[in-house]
């Protein structure tokens, strides 16, 4: 799993998890007991007992999604999407490549929202797109030469471990 992606957190589950407390705390068992069987901290077992005490298993319904509410809505996301597919010189750049500057001005066209090109990662990961960078290679350069070289120069040139040497 890609460690700059966090998993998302199970809402509904979370949700499940409080109203089962609930029904404990119904049938008289105690916050000690929830903790045990729900696994769950001490101060949580105490936070959801009182919420249910005030207002019942209610209390304890999910408030919705975590964070702030994202600026693009999905269908402005499938526009924008759509212009990057069709490509940059198609929205009007003079070379065939996006950079997140630009990206960042298709959204402000498309949407009339602004984000810093620095954020256009997190709606580029929304779309599953990925970083891709063009292999750097001399306009020069002759694979045959290039092959050549690799099997008869560089094992001669190449360094190797000394045996006689620690390291």
């Amino acid at each position: 799993m890609n460690p700059t992606v966090r998993p998302r957190r199970d809402f509904p589950a979370l949700e499940a998890r409080r109203f089962a407390a609930a029904e404990l705390f119904r049938q008289g068992l105690d916050q000690a007991s929830v903790v045990h069987r729900l696994h769950v901290s001490r101060q949580t077992a105490s936070r959801w007992h009182h919420a249910w005490r005030r207002n019942g298993r209610a209390a304890l319904k999910a408030a919705g999604r975590a964070g702030r509410r994202p600026r693009l809505d999905d269908a402005a996301l499938h526009r924008v999407e759509a212009t990057l597919l069709r490509g940059p010189k198609a929205a009007g750049f003079s070379t065939d490549m996006w950079t997140l500057p630009r990206i960042s001005r298709v959204i402000a066209r498309s949407s009339g929202i602004q984000y810093h090109p620095g954020h256009v990662w997190k709606l580029l990961r929304r779309l599953g797109w990925s970083r891709q960078r063009p292999a750097r290679q001399a306009k020069e350069q002759d694979p045959a030469v290039t092959a050549r070289w690799l099997k008869l120069r560089w094992p001669v040139v190449k360094k190797t471990r000394n045996a006689q040497m620690p390291g």
